[in-house]
């Protein structure tokens, strides 16, 4: 009897021992999927983190512009002839930043992204008036966008 057994287990070790080792075509299918998977979800979170951060250096270039634009009116008492200062290029080359003002006692400032450069469809032009009040054109609401 435990000759029977010993060549059970004997037949069991060399069929054990014959199976190469490593990966099968499906694991490595799966593994390059889950891969890839992962892939796309990063790049898109990293793009929206990016547009996200332009649009918050285009905010903060749109505020200075504003508060610009209270110190000119307390020297001058009109916005006419006022000339926002320049943004930096972290903010122009992503954003088209003007002024408005064209009445004596009200200004506007507005963002509007380059289309093939910030791809913001959620906030859209971004705006800002003397009364500092603040809108966007896109579909997101004024408190995701500002």
């Amino acid at each position: 009897m435990t000759a029977t057994t010993g060549g059970a287990w004997a037949r069991a070790g060399n069929k054990a021992q014959g199976r190469a080792a490593g990966f099968t075509l499906i694991e490595l299918v799966i593994a390059i999927a889950i891969v890839a998977i992962l892939s796309v979800i990063a790049v898109a979170s990293y793009d929206f983190a990016v547009i996200k951060t332009r649009r918050a250096a285009a905010e903060g270039c749109m505020m200075q512009g504003a508060q610009f634009m209270e110190r000119y009116y307390t020297t001058k008492f009109t916005y006419v002839g006022a000339a926002l200062p320049a943004c930096e290029s972290d903010v122009t080359d992503f954003y088209n930043v003007g002024l408005s003002a064209s009445a004596a006692k009200s200004f506007t400032i507005q963002g509007a992204p380059i289309a093939d450069k910030q791809n913001d469809s959620k906030c859209g032009t971004l705006t800002i008036n003397n009364a500092g009040t603040k809108t966007s054109s896109g579909s997101g609401s004024v408190a995701d966008c500002w």
